[in-house]
């Protein structure tokens, strides 16, 4: 742990005791645990109803506040991290929103962490700020500044697991490819995790530039050996040790693609828009992630693998890839 957060310990340790007494008394209402400076910290903690926490941290290498959703049990706990998709969560595309997160793990032990940020960013450290998208250094943050302030202010027991869809999916597998032994498993739902074949850059090109942003700035060009390092299929070796669960339909309408599933409501317009849009998009995702498990498969990495017959690109085949994916995810981090 480096030595500016060993000295922060005990004040998030006290900050940890104050937020739960207040919590008990009033029941609501923000609490500042410390104030941002040079050195990242936790800048305030708010209840928002039963386990529930808006916490916001300040990132030293990003130099900006990031919001977090927790769930945060009673006593001490591992971690599950979910990160958010394309959006970052910062568009209303949050798990908090979209799925049963709250209620799925309200009596769980175990914290769970949805940073509300990231947008086009693939959760990486990019080498070069970008005009629109500012500075990105988010695997320093998740991996380096975020795990040891999070475990000081609320007792966490350091093992953690994170989980990913879409963008985020692959963002996931790279932060354990990159920060061996931080996390025991870690969950890949409708992910492509493939970045350094001209196929694969050109689906990352276009998915940054749909948010203004130049994937260029990320990794560098194409070429850049950064692309072959961030690739998971090519890295998967670097994943022997770790619990995996790699999921991802086909692209044909299946069980959440009828007028009354969440998120239709009704609605033909966002039937079609599912079947059609979220059906192609899933296709695509599905040839991406054969060759991670065949690569997988040929390096003798267990994995847990859900290839669905059928599925589209949406948030309740992610809900059910969480709901599936807990037992192996709870196992690894000893829930």
């Amino acid at each position: 742990m480096p030595g500016s957060h060993a000295r922060l310990i005990p004040l998030f340790r006290l900050a940890a005791v104050l937020v739960a007494a207040v919590c008990a008394v009033v029941g609501s209402g923000a609490v500042s645990a410390a104030a941002p400076g040079d050195a990242s910290a936790v800048v305030s903690i708010r209840p928002i109803g039963g386990r529930q926490l808006a916490v916001t941290v300040f990132s030293a290498a990003m130099n900006r506040q990031i919001p977090l959703w927790v769930s945060h049990p009673a006593g001490s706990a591992p971690a599950l991290y979910l990160l958010n998709g394309v959006d970052g969560g910062e568009d209303g595309g949050a798990w908090t929103g979209r799925t049963d997160v709250a209620s799925f793990f309200a009596d769980k032990n175990v914290n769970v962490v949805v940073p509300l940020a990231g947008r086009a960013s693939y959760y990486t450290d990019w080498q070069n700020d970008d005009p629109v998208l500012g500075r990105n250094k988010w695997t320093t943050f998740l991996t380096r500044e975020l795990p040891p302030l999070l475990n000081a202010t609320f007792g966490m027991t350091g093992r953690n697991a994170i989980a990913g869809l879409s963008m985020s999916a692959t963002s996931a597998l790279n932060l354990a490819i990159h920060a061996p032994g931080l996390y025991q498993a870690v969950g890949s739902y409708s992910g492509c995790a493939r970045t350094s074949d001209p196929m694969a850059q050109a689906l990352v090109y276009s998915q940054l530039a749909a948010f203004g942003a130049n994937a260029a700035n990320m990794w560098g060009a194409p070429g850049n050996p950064a692309w072959v390092d961030n690739d998971p299929t090519v890295q998967a070796a670097r994943l022997r040790g770790t619990q995996l669960y790699i999921s991802a339909g086909n692209g044909i309408p299946g069980p959440h693609e009828t007028l009354n599933s969440p998120g239709i409501d009704g609605n033909v317009g966002a039937l079609m828009d599912r079947a059609m849009v979220g059906g192609g998009m899933e296709a695509v995702v599905n040839q991406c992630t054969r060759p991670l498990i065949d690569r997988l498969n040929a390096l003798n990495v267990p994995a847990t693998v859900n290839m669905r017959p059928t599925g589209t690109h949406g948030w309740p085949y992610w809900q059910d890839d969480l709901h599936t994916s807990w037992p192996m995810l709870a196992g690894a981090i000893g829930v």
